[in-house]
């Protein structure tokens, strides 16, 4: 290759380095812009994309470059969310060196989403993720899947003999109290989390495990 052609190159790559941070610039502005909006909205209206591209302070053009409808962005809210929400309880699970720590906290982290100050953000993205079309997004249930995974480790380490079976009946166990108490405007107490602790426990493998014995 001619010297000119890799200066040609590098000065492509650095133009095309550019696009995709502007690019990726303008898909954070209206994932957070949409994330305001529903938030704002709650559960009595869905957003527009022309209320969220106003709030992103974006073009019609920017919106349908990266998502080619509101349902689209819908999901991604709902699989970032998602990640941010496994990265926190893994963060806290790493906290812990015993599996039964590591699960209360677990616990702890899942059902912290019915916390007065993200209960409404939560169930607002429920609400309007539970009107997507079945082929947009997984869901509620691509959550539980991903919950679900940080409980493999500690429920081998309790001696459940099928720690993937049982950790996926543990998430979805948990995750469907979550949605059940945000459905209601419930806050999740103590109690409930020890009880979970509990149950979760037991289907990892930590036989005669109670509430009592997991309070801290």
């Amino acid at each position: 290759m001619r010297d000119e052609d890799g200066f040609a190159n590098r000065i492509a790559q650095r133009a095309l380095a550019k696009r995709e941070a502007d690019y990726a610039g303008e898909v954070r502005r209206l994932l957070d812009a949409g994330l305001d909006v529903m938030r704002g909205c709650g559960t009595d209206s869905r957003p527009r994309v022309a209320d969220i591209v106003a709030a992103a302070g974006l073009s019609n053009d920017a919106f349908y470059r990266h998502f080619r409808s509101k349902d689209a962005l819908v999901a991604a809210i709902l699989e970032d969310g998602t990640e941010r929400l496994t990265t926190y309880v893994a963060h806290q699970m790493g906290k812990e060196s015993t599996p039964d720590g590591q699960v209360r906290r677990w616990v702890e982290g899942v059902l912290s989403q019915s916390a007065r100050d993200t209960a409404a953000t939560t169930r607002a993205v429920l609400w309007n993720a539970g009107g997507l079309p079945a082929d947009t997004t997984l869901g509620p249930a691509s959550a539980t899947g991903r919950l679900g995974l940080l409980l493999h480790r500690p429920f081998s380490e309790l001696g459940s003999p099928q720690a993937e079976f049982d950790a996926a009946l543990a998430a979805h166990a948990t995750v469907g109290l979550l949605v059940d108490h945000l459905g209601r405007g419930a806050q999740t107490g103590t109690a409930d989390v020890d009880r979970v602790v509990a149950f979760c426990l037991r289907v990892g493998g930590r036989s005669g495990a109670c509430a009592a014995d997991f309070v801290t």
